[in-house]
């Protein structure tokens, strides 16, 4: 519920379903989707309340779980993202496009929203002309690499079926295997350094997941290129197995064992407060 809120009041677009007609998105005005959004975030009126004073349903049921990251333990401020896959209606005559188009807040959250395909993201973020976070980049490539972009051209855009088909083959790839691929939970761990690139491994799902059917991605590693303190320079995402037939130095495999010691060791921690405060609510 909070991701379909979160969207609606960042990008306007409104994830949920007609009460009355479960097979078409509620439709709404402009100016009263804007006057919705900022009350919701003004906390002047709760979202799902709302929703269903103007006939809505929260379209829950069809967001597809995309992987959930979790800060590494090495940081202390951490955070847990669930990331979804949703998809809007192909378009269609009968469905007013405005519907489907974000647009800003007003600069509450932040000052530009805007669709392109995933290839294009990926490339402004190569050009280093938007920045995006690993987990962004990470999930844009394996979606670039299904859904191709939907550009007009001499021969016209791609026909509907393409593109129903491209996202059925998503939809199968998020949910194949078991646990399924969309429910991985990865807390990025780094694997090695390479002067200005880190490689970072996917395959941890974070200590407090550990001994859970939990897990992250084994097979995939991101590379961050650096450029002193200036920042990133630009990402790739790349199969681990390239990695390891690098092979690693000797210090560097002392390292990456050092960093796995000091993680055991925290997570160690973690578990016996955990298992102590289980304790005393089982006492309670």
């Amino acid at each position: 519920m909070g991701a379909i809120r979160e969207c609606f009041e960042e990008s306007g677009i409104l994830l949920a379903r007609n009460h009355r007609n479960p097979s078409s998105l509620l439709r709404l005005d402009e100016r009263e989707r804007n006057e919705g959004r900022h009350a919701i975030h003004d906390r002047k009126i709760g979202f799902q309340e709302w929703v269903r004073a103007r006939g809505g349903v929260p379209d829950t049921e069809a967001l597809h779980p995309f992987t959930r990251w979790l800060t590494p333990a090495s940081i202390p401020r951490r955070f847990s993202t669930q990331m979804y896959l949703y998809f809007l209606p192909l378009a269609h005559p009968g469905i007013p496009q405005m519907l489907h188009i974000p647009t800003s807040d007003g600069g509450v959250e932040h000052t530009e929203a805007q669709f392109l395909p995933a290839s294009e993201w990926l490339s402004l973020a190569q050009a280093e002309k938007i920045i995006l976070f690993a987990p962004q980049f990470f999930l844009l490539s394996l979606v670039a690499d299904f859904l191709k972009a939907n550009v007009a051209s001499e021969a016209g855009p791609l026909p509907e079926k393409t593109l129903q088909s491209q996202r059925d083959d998503l939809l199968d790839f998020v949910k194949m295997g078991d646990p399924p691929w969309g429910e991985k939970c990865i807390s990025p761990s780094p694997l090695r350094k390479d002067g200005k690139r880190l490689i970072m491994g996917l395959d941890e799902p974070g200590s407090e997941l550990e001994g859970t059917n939990r897990r992250g991605d084994a097979e995939r590693a991101i590379w961050v290129h650096f450029k002193g303190k200036e920042g990133t320079s630009g990402m790739q995402v790349g199969w681990r197995k390239d990695v390891v037939d690098e092979g690693l130095s000797e210090e560097e495999e002392k390292e990456y064992l050092e960093t796995r010691r000091k993680e055991r060791e925290r997570r160690g921690s973690d578990d016996g407060l955990e298992r102590a405060m289980r304790g005393k609510q089982e006492k309670l």
